[in-house]
């Protein structure tokens, strides 16, 4: 594949017009910088942007006491990507080669920029993001994971890495034959990983996500004293787009995302009927442009913050309580914590999740079967775009559905290409019922129409079946359906009001709970249509009754 940075090199560098450079310095502080100063660090705050005057800068890679060359800042070029909009630590080192001049924007100034100026917020946000891309791409980051594909928490850490767009470089221990050296090194044993070295300094056993989230910095800080207008909970499309619009509209944003943006669609390998993108989209792809959107207008998105107990009695709005005893104040409250796929009802499937048992068809699990035999079960959408995405890479896919077929469940446009794909059989009326194996998955049984059980020699399962609402924090604050999902306007009864306390005369908006001022959408909403386009005009949609409430 042809280098991300000689192929984008003109977006990823682009170099500013003096009148453009003339409309920055309105919002930025001059300064003149000696050759040899670090302008900014690996692992520190990235609290400005420089735009070249005069001079030079290099930016490099601190890596195990050396340095990788990345790029040299000319006159009229400028610094950053996009940890600058998140407040994140910077992945790279930036030092002044040739003394110059410079202009300086802080965050505040940068924010002014780039919502007032659309020239230069479009140069700007792609530069930013292809930069990422570039970082990532060549693994150019602050993070080295070392582990192995029998190793269920090594591709945890690996999707959280690259479902959070982080760079970091992956040593196989059992495949790489230079691993030795890092792990005497860092007085690492094979039998602790996987292991997450942080800036070449922090040795992570097998860490948690809260655990890298907090070594790299990744996401807003929490404010547990502030008073936010508004607190999103969960960053999938639906909540994305309610920190985008409530973020753009003036509302004080914070959303809490216990994963990484994107929820259940960021493991969609390709979105294709999403309205404006004829050629598809994928999951990660779509959730990072918003997630950097809704910090284009000032929107604090905290990573791998999970909330944990909503208090609908607080002596300041409503709290929630998250997994670090952090408690958060706000005024108003959306619940966007979608779902997550139900569990086979195997006694044994936790022994295999993650080493051979997968609930997203991403680029990273693709890798791992290449060239076998894999099983998808489930008949939604979800289930289909794996199943396609797959059959370019394994050997053959096996469809397992319970039902007669997919007309009910699937999109007709995936029913068609499951159906046109040698490489795919669809297998309905059929479903597991044992897994087997040692250390990983070696063997899956299924259980036809005609009763006969069968085994097949097959590592790869991918489980997309049924849908589990996250619910289980909000602690009895709000009515739930019987099968848990949060019940919004005309869903709720005459019980559900007076249960909820509800004040005033009018009757719950449309996506307002028993709750007045607490809202939900997207996935976990019951009666919603479980679609990306849908979450993401029911996201957008609820802020203009947020405003209503807030005025209330």
């Amino acid at each position: 594949m042809q280098d991300i940075y000689d192929e984008r090199r003109a977006q990823m560098f682009p170099k500013l017009a003096p009148a453009q450079i003339a409309r920055i310095a309105l919002h930025a502080k001059k300064r003149h910088v000696p050759a040899g100063e670090i302008l900014f660090e690996q692992g520190q705050d990235v609290p400005h942007v420089y735009v070249v005057l005069s001079g030079s800068i290099d930016v490099v890679r601190p890596s195990m006491g050396a340095e990788d060359a990345i790029t040299t800042h000319e006159a009229g070029e400028f610094t950053g990507e996009v940890n600058v909009l998140s407040g994140g630590r910077s992945l790279v080192r930036g030092r002044m080669k040739t003394a110059g001049d410079l202009l300086v924007l802080d965050a505040e100034a940068l924010r002014g920029v780039v919502q007032g100026d659309p020239e230069i917020s479009d140069l700007f946000l792609r530069a930013f993001m292809l930069r990422r891309m570039g970082l990532v791409a060549h693994g150019q980051g602050d993070a080295v994971l070392l582990g192995s594909v029998h190793s269920a928490g090594t591709l945890r850490l690996q999707e959280f890495f690259t479902r959070n767009s982080h760079p970091y470089t992956y040593v196989d221990v059992e495949r790489d034959p230079s691993v030795q050296v890092l792990l005497d090194r860092f007085h690492v044993t094979a039998s602790e990983i996987p292991v997450v070295i942080c800036r070449g300094e922090r040795v992570l056993r097998n860490p948690t996500n809260e655990e890298i989230a907090e070594c790299f910095g990744m996401g807003a800080a929490v404010n547990g004293a502030a008073l936010r207008d508004l607190v999103v909970v969960g960053a999938g499309p639906a909540g994305l787009a309610a920190a985008v619009y409530g973020a753009s509209e003036g509302l004080g944003v914070l959303v809490l995302e216990g994963n990484a943006p994107g929820g259940q669609a960021g493991t969609s390998s390709k979105i294709e009927n999403y309205l404006g993108f004829p050629m598809g989209i994928s999951g990660q792809e779509l959730a990072q442009r918003a997630f950097t959107q809704a910090q284009k207008f000032g929107a604090d998105i905290a990573i791998a913050r999970t909330a944990t107990r909503f208090s609908c009695n607080g002596s300041k709005g409503y709290e929630i309580t998250l997994a670090d005893g952090t408690i958060v104040h706000t005024r108003a409250l959306v619940i966007a914590s979608g779902v997550q796929y139900r569990k086979l009802p195997l006694a044994n499937l936790a022994q295999f999740e993650n080493v051979g048992v997968y609930y997203g068809a991403t680029n990273i699990e693709a890798q791992l079967c290449a060239g076998e035999d894999v099983v998808v079960v489930g008949g939604g959408n979800s289930a289909g775009q794996a199943a396609v995405f797959l059959a370019t890479r394994a050997r053959h896919v096996h469809m397992l559905v319970r039902g007669a077929g997919l007309a009910d469940t699937m999109s007709r446009y995936l029913i068609r290409r499951i159906e046109e794909n040698p490489n795919i059989t669809l297998r309905t009326g059929t479903e597991i019922v044992a897994l087997d194996g040692t250390h990983w998955l070696q063997s899956v049984d299924w259980r036809g129409p005609d009763g006969v059980v069968e085994r097949h020699a097959v590592s790869h399962l991918f489980s997309m079946t049924g849908a589990a609402p996250n619910t289980g924090w909000l602690a009895g604050c709000v009515a739930l359906d019987d099968k848990g999902f949060v019940k919004t306007g005309m869903d709720l009864s005459p019980e559900d009001t007076r249960a909820g306390r509800w004040p005033l005369t009018r009757a719950p908006y449309i996506f307002e709970t028993n709750r007045h001022g607490v809202f939900a959408v997207g996935d976990v909403r019951a009666s919603s249509v479980k679609r990306v386009a849908s979450a993401v005009g029911e996201g957008s949609i609820c802020i203009q009754l947020v405003h209503k409430v807030l005025a209330e």
